[in-house]
């Protein structure tokens, strides 16, 4: 489903982001990227979602070779790629419902299917009891919650989630992770970028290291190790 195929990135002619490295993630796996800052992470998913374009080889999604794209096709692979962040990026004077409906209406699609999905994807996500509550009614993980219903509006092929329990506590961290093996277990691909040593060992699932732009372990059942 997604690879990069020897791909480098430098900016400004002498940062070296990311160099030479090389992964496949097939349909319906769950990936932990890992890595100190500056290791790359960041780029991996900008080069991903086309935000930026490799110095060097390819990156493949789907159908989709994201680095010839032109800028008017980027928004169909964007519709395929759900995006959860850590500060949830949620608009603070719509309620849940209108968060995730807001998604949809910006596509100019029909309000049945607004009325049809927005419902579906919020008890997906636990949270039918807080359909007309503000962002500041909520907790951080109903935030994130919300958010990552947000990121499943388009039924995406895959879930990126950067740092998602970066801002959570260990409860509220607990909740996110199963939610998103819930989504995995759904059919949809998840790669899970973050710091959370505990929450990448826990998970007994594969892990790509990264370490100054290169790939250091990419390991089937792996644990956080960067020494």
């Amino acid at each position: 489903m997604i690879s990069f195929q020897n791909v480098s990135k430098v900016y400004n002619n002498h940062s070296v982001a990311l160099e030479n490295i090389n992964f496949s993630i097939n349909p319906n796996e769950f990936v932990s990227v890992v890595g100190r800052n500056g290791a790359g992470k960041s780029t991996v998913i900008k080069l991903l979602i086309g935000e930026e374009k490799p110095s060097k080889g390819r990156v493949i999604f789907g159908p989709y070779e994201v680095n010839k794209l032109k800028p008017e096709e980027l928004p169909l692979l964007r519709r395929q790629i759900g995006i959860v962040f850590q500060d949830f990026r949620l608009l603070p004077t719509k309620t849940t419902y209108e968060n995730i409906a807001f998604a949809l209406e910006v596509e100019g699609r029909p309000q049945s299917e607004i009325e049809e999905f927005v419902p579906q994807v919020i008890d997906m996500v636990g949270l039918s009891h807080r359909t007309h509550n503000f962002p500041h009614e909520l907790s951080g993980g109903e935030k994130q919650r919300v958010a990552i219903a947000r990121a499943m509006i388009h039924r995406p092929a895959v879930v990126v989630a950067d740092e998602p329990t970066g801002n959570l506590d260990p409860i509220h961290t607990s909740e996110i992770v199963r939610l998103l093996l819930k989504i995995n277990e759904l059919g949809t691909t998840v790669i899970l970028v973050t710091h959370n040593k505990d929450v990448v060992n826990s998970l007994n699932r594969r892990v790509i290291s990264l370490d100054q732009g290169k790939i250091i372990r990419d390991e089937e059942k792996g644990k956080y190790v960067l020494a």
